[in-house]
């Protein structure tokens, strides 16, 4: 387990063994010993960075979410950007109360959501559930609050939780409600740890624990061009999620010396078109490009990959390149793709979390379930130190960061986030780490 300094205090090696079920006097003691140390050093906080290092997100998912209002935006299971339709809301609907401890955190899920949502959003409390039956010594009431899936209920549950004592708000799910929430919980001068992936959705104080398309892109063409990639082409489904990675992979080309010579765009499941447009760059004995990038899932892939067959196009050629949305196994077949490097989380956390929720629940959890787990473990870490005052910018914000399920990640002060992420390879029906994920993020500069 890696060592990490926080404020002097080694904190991402007890969150990180809480986590993973370390119940024993040990984690306790260097708990306390943590707490101690931490008490001492409250009022300095750490310095403010300005820029992000390369970081990021995803793992293969234990179970698939055909959710289609994710999948209209082009999203992966579990990547959330926009918020689902849904009826008339009333009251949000209160739930059992997680814990009974004295610092009150409330816990903002679309309970009674679209049938999938649902299922995500029971997932999510299970996995809340758990992070707080592996932390021992915990002082947290988890306030579990339905918001229906909406802007309104999400302000409704977030209102009604802030007058029952929360300090800290986590969730929602859905952008529109992290944003309708985040409002509520600001003029509380309460912070908000939400799970959208919409960047848009943070701010200071509305903190986002997510999995985000910039870091994947970020990360993959830092890597390509470590490699001595030095021009790239790029098919761009015509979503949301691509137009993000598109937007990200302009930025990160610049920053690495890449030349981007050419993009198309295309309809999602119609790539045809795009790639034969794309065909002198990408195809033949003689392309103009060492490099491509597809930011698409499982779902639109394979029509992709047959398309980049018709052209003649060559992986030892041109190097494939994509993000954590290609982290699933009926993508690693793709002959189109064999060789591509995708960045996302090691798969090691998401699975060891698996194992020990289906030994609880007895059934698989979503793949966003270690947000939550890991959302609550932090809330519970700090409580634990401090009290409800842990909850502020300062600490958030730490930039050494967190060791969660998914791998270190942190705060950003305007409420994005930073992940350690791993390269891989697709390689015969699977994918293999090819560069590690860093140990510790980069510092800002």
């Amino acid at each position: 387990m890696v060592l990490f300094p926080i404020w002097g205090v080694e904190m991402a090696w007890f969150f990180g063994a809480i986590k993973q079920g370390f119940k024993g006097r040990a984690a306790l003691a260097v708990l306390m010993a943590g707490a101690l140390a931490l008490s001492g050093c409250m009022g300095s906080g750490p310095t403010r960075q300005a820029r992000k290092s390369k970081p990021a997100q995803r793992a293969v998912a234990s179970q698939p979410i055909d959710n289609p209002e994710m999948a209209s935006e082009g999203m992966p299971a579990g990547e959330v950007l926009g918020s689902p339709l849904a009826g008339p809301v009333s009251a949000p609907l209160g739930g059992a109360t997680i814990g009974n401890g004295h610092v009150k955190v409330a816990l903002l899920l679309p309970l009674s959501g679209s049938s999938q949502g649902a299922m995500v959003a029971q997932s999510m409390r299970n996995a809340a559930d758990l992070a707080l039956s592996e932390f021992q010594g915990s002082d947290l009431s988890i306030l579990v609050k339905d918001d229906r899936g909406t802007p309104e209920g999400a302000q409704a549950a977030a209102s009604q939780a802030l007058s029952e004592g929360a300090q800290l708000i986590i969730g929602p799910l859905f952008a529109g409600s992290v944003q309708a929430a985040g409002q509520v919980a600001r003029q509380a001068g309460k912070p908000l740890i939400g799970f959208s992936s919409d960047r848009a959705s943070a701010t200071q104080g509305v903190y986002l624990l997510s999995f985000m398309v910039q870091a994947e892109v970020d990360r993959i063409i830092a890597y390509a061009a470590s490699q001595n990639r030095r021009s790239i082409a790029a098919l761009i489904p015509d979503t949301a999620y691509g137009r993000v990675a598109e937007t990200q992979l302009r930025e990160a080309a610049v920053e690495n010396g890449m030349r981007v010579v050419a993009i198309e765009r295309y309809p999602a499941g119609q790539p045809q078109g795009a790639v034969q447009r794309l065909a002198q760059v990408i195809g033949g004995p003689a392309p103009q490009v060492d490099a491509l990038f597809i930011p698409d899932n499982g779902d639109g892939l394979p029509t992709v990959a047959q398309a980049l067959q018709t052209i003649r196009f060559n992986a030892q050629r041109v190097q494939p390149l994509g993000t954590g949305v290609w982290d699933e196994a009926r993508v690693f077949g793709l002959p189109a793709l064999q060789g591509g490097w995708f960045a996302a989380p090691d798969k090691r956390g998401f699975m060891d979390f698996a194992a020990r929720y289906r030994a609880r629940f007895n059934n698989n959890p979503v793949r966003l379930a270690t947000l939550s787990y890991d959302a609550v473990t932090l809330a519970a870490a700090l409580a634990r130190m401090q009290g409800p005052q842990a909850f502020n910018d300062s600490v958030l914000t730490n930039g050494a960061g967190f060791a969660g399920a998914d791998g270190v990640f942190r705060f950003n002060p305007n409420g994005t986030n930073d992940r350690a992420l791993t390269v891989q390879q697709i390689q015969g029906g699977t994918a293999a780490v090819i560069d590690t994920a860093p140990r510790a993020l980069m510092a800002h500069n």
